[in-house]
């Protein structure tokens, strides 16, 4: 059996131990799961029926569908009906059904919305479809993953993805770890450790047998289900004692066992209760700016049909009791009702007859083209990146296309996003080395003299330091190492000490061993000090094979440097090479070291394991304890790492501010380097301004006191000179003495956000530097307050992750962070260069055809239907119909829906070369120029026009002439048809075809219901006899309607060509120039090529695995070796030497020649 259900048949009884108190952290901890207990969970095992559910542990069955037999009618109708269209016309066919009010039949709406509400259920049915046959496989059948309940103890075997939440409880590795790998859950391919308690490790292993296991009665009570992948809180009682619990003893579901022939764990969480599935859905809802304003026109539209119908109702009651009581026919047709009576009824029977001005499957319409739209996104070959183009670009969310017409503030990360974050170093080709990967381009014989010579000391310590201070582990493949590495910076740096001989070779929990110019030394691992973000470093302290203590650090240059010893030599060198790095835009790493005594290393540890064991202040502590030991530091030396811009990234962000767009960098990386890299990616030009430090502060502070005395003052810059902001995390939230972080400076001082951006609109960019994921977020929320325009947040890593929801596009990059971004993003890409066809292209192009389609239905839509209104000053008020009831059905499906959904998808103005090489075009969607309010505005007065044109014009022909009423109303059916195809400006294939098709059906579908069969059989229904083509009254080949149905439709459309002839002789493209006054600032002493900044390591936002690796053995990884040959990148500075002239420009130690 690939697992084995090791469940006992009893419910075994297990002695709480009370009397004890819970830690304050474990207040909330209620979910109790007992082993092997399966008759006390499933009394409690949660049931549903429809919306109904009831019960507390879910069951483990994979439910990847959102619709069942029993629920898709009821959810799907649910689900519609939350638009108010619908409810709208729901309440129209209601009204329909009442005989006294009803203008026209009940199904010239039923049958429509029947029509509209089938598409959208079908569609979402066939997604729902797709998304449970598209269900990952997995390695267990489906009914071993169906009977697996809360409790149960399951075995688990190499290679099979976990089935639930379990806690690991021991393995067939020593020490109970085991090795998983979540790029399921995260998208990382970096094998993940776990471990499992002592105390069932020791209980387990000694007799790993089915009755061993089967007799496990452990209770574990831990927090509630909750979509946290990365903390779990919780406490195991067994045999009298309470061990606590983290996420290091658990195995989340969806995660693969790799490198572990067995492991056996207890399930805590399964099916809907996991934390992966917590995760799924649940996503930020975004709306487009077009959509809202949507939803207030058609707001509008429905008042005015309201008020219009209250007029006419007004209208009918006149009508009746001053005219028609004079009439003695007219009299009998009001079968004596009063003339209020009689506008009630009228009142409601207009609201039904004026109800086709309602957009009824403009949502579905809009939807299917949004889909389209996304389509086109994902066939775009020239946005294909990977290996031989097999990563497409991809939209995940289908309802923001139109607002990447819209962008103006880009606001980027810079590591992985803006670079390639593949680190190079430029090795040595040392064949005397074993381990080398050979083939580099870079030697320096002196340097390998010096080091096989044991000449330098220094030197020596700085390659030990890089061989030990870190959390790789190694594989041996072909007699070679294969190192795997929590972070890029980390696999380059132990990589480039092992081309220069020290060589790292293998881990276990409490050793190390390197090979040092081939010979192997092992090392004792007493104790790793591990990274955070907080820290920003990382030591090992560790006894030599000589028996001596030392602590081995590294870490970012504003940390380390602060910690040295005092008068500590070759300082001066070291800030030189330092800013001599930065200016190159390498990420620097101070090396440092300390000799420890072995009174201090003995005091020390005791303090750490009373700190170790305390419930209050235990962080605090051990902060202290850590600083502590770390001081004192001697200097060895700084690396710099190369991290190369992605291809095309100057080109693209050169053209986005061509196009209007603000971009912003946001990195956790310090200034120098931020800066740096907006210089090289043409960010920031060689004369830009740098606008920082306290003449920021005075700029955006004490202006915002003057604006609460005075509105007057205000933010200009010298005409022509261009200007930057440059802050950090801490400056942005220190500017004001009272706030601890962005938000709540912003809640404190709304006028600071204004006054800032404000300043920012000014600039031509704005860098944020040594900025935490949070702050990345709350600097977009600071964008989309004060300011209108539309946000995109662009990112690779789960550090990107919460601005790319906060923003109101979001799009991920297929990096090497893995793939949080993508799974959390909008639009996925790989390269960041993608941007210039999505955004000037893509984005463009349907900016334009959705704001021309939605202007094109709803004219179509209510020139139709108020036509009705001028009609009725002329039957009387009486809400009788212009059209025949089948027109009515048939105008908005089948008439005029295909060639408007051309329109929406075919139209364009230019190609996709000249929106590129034009990306001033962009401006357009930016400044919302084809869709606002005021433009719809005149779209429904020029939809009024035509109404007004499609019923007098035809009235004026026939005035007293032998065409009857039905004439007419075909004659206005052709002329609103005409009119939709004048109105169409970019013609292609489908289109043409789409024209076509809709005439066919209109002179198909026409004579069918103009039959006098069918109005022989229900005059009702069918009373438009006198059009059919057989007929010798007939309207069809009367030449008199077809030239009135050309000329009211040409009447209909002239100011809409007029504006376009207008535009044609217009300039093209226009480029609006704002002038800015002059305003004195002070000189910012930061320009490009200033010495005075230098760059850091790129430092991850989340904590370390070193406390894990110190527990356990050495990690076996799956993955083939990675060549690197001929792409690494080196620049290493020592203390103690300096570089002479002819010395390689990668490598260089202060002091001495090397």
């Amino acid at each position: 059996m690939p697992s084995s259900n090791l469940v006992g048949n009893r419910e075994r009884q297990f002695v709480v131990v009370i009397g004890f108190s819970l830690t304050l952290y474990l207040t909330d901890i209620t979910w109790e799961v007992r082993a092997n207990s399966r008759h006390f969970h499933k009394h409690r095992r949660r049931r549903s029926f429809l919306c109904f559910r009831w019960g507390r542990y879910a069951d483990n069955v994979v439910r990847s569908f959102k619709y069942s037999p029993l629920t898709f009618l009821p959810l799907t109708l649910y689900e519609q009906f939350q638009r108010a269209a619908n409810l709208y016309f729901l309440l129209m066919v209601v009204m329909q059904c009442v005989p006294a009010i009803s203008s026209i039949p009940w199904y010239t709406t039923t049958i429509p919305l029947v029509i509209v509400l089938s598409v959208r259920g079908l569609k979402d049915l066939a997604n729902d479809l797709v998304r449970s046959l598209t269900h990952p496989p997995i390695t267990f059948s489906p009914s071993q993953w169906k009977d697996v309940c809360v409790g149960d103890v399951l075995r688990i075997h190499k290679d099979q993805i976990i089935p639930a939440d379990l806690l690991l409880l021991c393995s067939s590795e020593p020490h109970s770890l085991c090795y998983v790998e979540t790029a399921d859950i995260d998208g990382e391919t970096n094998l993940k450790y776990r471990q499992a308690l002592d105390a069932t490790h020791t209980e387990m292993t000694s007799d790993p047998t089915e009755q061993t296991l089967a007799a496990f009665n452990g209770i574990v009570l831990c927090e509630e289900p909750n979509s946290r992948l990365y903390t779990f809180r919780g406490e195991l009682h067994w045999r009298g004692e309470r061990h606590p619990l983290d996420s290091e003893h658990i195995l989340l579901r969806g995660t693969v066992l790799r490198n572990t022939d067995t492991a056996f764990g207890m399930a805590i969480y399964t099916g809907s209760d996991s934390k992966i599935l917590r995760n799924v859905g649940q996503l930020r809802v975004k709306r487009t700016q077009i959509e809202k304003v949507l939803n207030k026109v058609v707001i509008g539209v429905m008042l005015f049909l309201l008020l219009m119908a209250l007029l006419l109702a007004v209208g009918s009651g006149v009508f009746q009791g001053r005219v028609s009581s004079q009439i003695e026919v007219l009299s009998a047709l009001t079968r004596g009702n009063s003339p209020i009576y009689t506008a009630f009824l009228t009142y409601w029977s207009y609201v039904i007859l004026l109800s086709p001005a309602m957009p009824m499957s403009l949502y579905i319409t809009f939807e299917m083209i949004h889909v389209l739209h996304s389509l086109f996104i994902g066939w775009d070959v020239e946005m294909r990146g990977g290996v031989e183009r097999s990563i497409p670009a991809q939209a995940r969310n289908t309802s923001l296309n139109e607002e990447l017409g819209q962008v103006g503030h880009l606001l980027s990360d810079k590591t992985g996003t803006l670079t390639q974050n593949r680190l190079l170093f430029r090795q040595f080709d040392l064949s005397w080395n074993p381990f080398s990967c050979g083939g580099l381009y870079l030697s320096d014989q002196r340097l390998v003299d010096k080091l096989r010579g044991q000449q330098c000391t220094q030197s020596r310590q700085f390659l030990t330091t890089l061989a030990l201070c870190h959390t790789v582990m190694t594989e041996w493949r072909n007699g070679a190492p294969v190192y795997q590495a929590a972070s890029p910076d980390e696999e380059a740096l132990v990589g480039a000490a092992r081309e220069l001989g020290w060589v790292f070779l293998s881990r276990t929990r409490d050793s190390l061993t390197v090979s040092e110019l081939g010979v192997k030394r092992h090392y004792q691992l007493l104790t790793l000090l591990d990274f955070t973000s907080q820290r920003r470093r990382m030591s090992v302290l560790v006894r030599e094979p000589e028996g001596g203590l030392k602590l081995y650090c590294k870490g970012a240059d504003i940390v380390i440097l602060e910690r040295l010893q005092k008068d500590c030599p070759h300082l001066e060198s070291t800030e030189r090479a330092l800013d001599l790095f930065a200016q190159s835009c390498l990420r620097t790493l101070c090396i440092a070291e300390r000799t420890v005594s072995e009174a201090k290393w003995e005091e020390w540890s005791k303090t750490m394991a009373q700190a170790a064991m305390t419930t209050r202040n235990h962080d605090d502590m051990l902060e202290q304890l850590h600083d502590d030991m770390e001081r004192d530091l001697k200097l060895l030396g700084v690396t710099a790492i190369e991290d190369r811009l992605q291809d095309g990234v100057p080109e693209t962000i050169s053209l986005l501010r061509q196009a209007g767009l603000k971009v912003w960098v946001l990195t956790g990386d310090k200034k120098e380097t931020a800066v740096n890299i907006g210089y090289a990616c043409r960010l920031l030009d060689p004369d830009t301004r740098l606008l920082e430090g306290d003449e920021l502060r005075s700029n955006i502070f004490t202006h915002t006191h003057r604006r609460k005395h005075t509105d007057t003052q205000r933010h200009t810059f010298p005409a022509g000179e261009k200007s930057a902001l440059v802050l950090t995390g801490p400056e942005l939230v220190n500017i004001h003495y009272r706030s601890k972080d962005l938000e709540n400076l912003l809640i404190q001082e709304p006028e600071w956000g204004a006054r800032f951006m404000s300043l920012a609109g000014l600039c031509q960019s704005v860098l944020c530097c040594r900025v935490t994921p949070g702050q990345k977020a709350d600097v977009v929320t600071l964008v989309r307050k004060n300011t209108a325009s539309i946000t995109m947040a662009i990112g690779d890593g789960a550090n990107d992750v919460n601005m790319i929801k906060t923003a109101h596009i979001g799009v991920g990059l297929a990096g090497v962070e893995g793939g949080q971004a993508v799974q959390n993003a909008d639009y996925a890409l790989a390269k960041f260069s993608f941007l210039q066809r999505l955004l000037l292209v893509h984005g463009r192009w349907s900016y334009r055809r959705i704001a021309v389609f939605l202007r094109y239905f709803l004219y179509k839509t209510c020139s139709f239907a108020l036509v009705h209104i001028w009609f009725g000053f002329f039957n009387g008020f009486s809400a009788q119909s212009l059209y025949e009831n089948w027109f009515i059905i048939l105008y908005t499906v089948f008439y005029t829906a295909m060639p408007v959904e051309c329109l929406g998808i075919f139209e364009q103005d230019v190609s996709a070369e000249c929106s590129l090489s034009w990306p001033e075009l962009y401006k357009v969607g930016q400044r919302q120029e084809l869709f606002n309010t005021w433009l719809l505005a005149a779209t429904l007065l020029h939809a009024l026009y035509t109404s007004l044109v499609l019923f007098f014009m035809p009235l004026g022909v026939f005035y007293n002439s032998a065409l009857d009423y039905q004439t007419m109303a075909v004659t206005v059916s052709i002329a609103s048809l005409f009119s939709i195809i004048l109105l169409t400006r970019h013609w292609t294939k489908w289109s043409v075809a789409a024209m076509c098709v809709s005439f066919g059906l209109f002179f198909v579908c026409t004579p069918i219901t103009h039959s006098p069969k069918l109005f022989e059989k229900s005059p009702v229904d069918y009373y438009f006899p006198g059009t059919h083509l057989t007929s010798t009254t007939n309207a069809f080949p009367s030449p008199v309607v077809w030239f009135t149905a050309l000329l009211t439709a040409w009447t209909a459309v002239l100011p809409s060509f007029t504006i376009l002839m207008f535009d044609l002789f217009s300039d093209f493209p226009q480029v609006h120039i704002t002038k800015h006054g002059p305003v004195e600032l002070q000189k910012s002493g930061f320009r490009r090529g200033d010495s005075h900044r230098r760059s850091s390591y790129a430092m991850s936002q989340g904590r370390g695995i070193g406390r894990l690796i110190t527990s356990g053995a050495s990690r076996r990884i799956t993955f083939p070796p990675v060549d690197r040959r001929g792409t690494l990148g080196d620049n290493v500075t020592l203390a103690g030497q300096t570089q002479s002239d002819d010395a390689p420009k990668n490598i260089t130690e202060n002091g001495s020649s090397k």
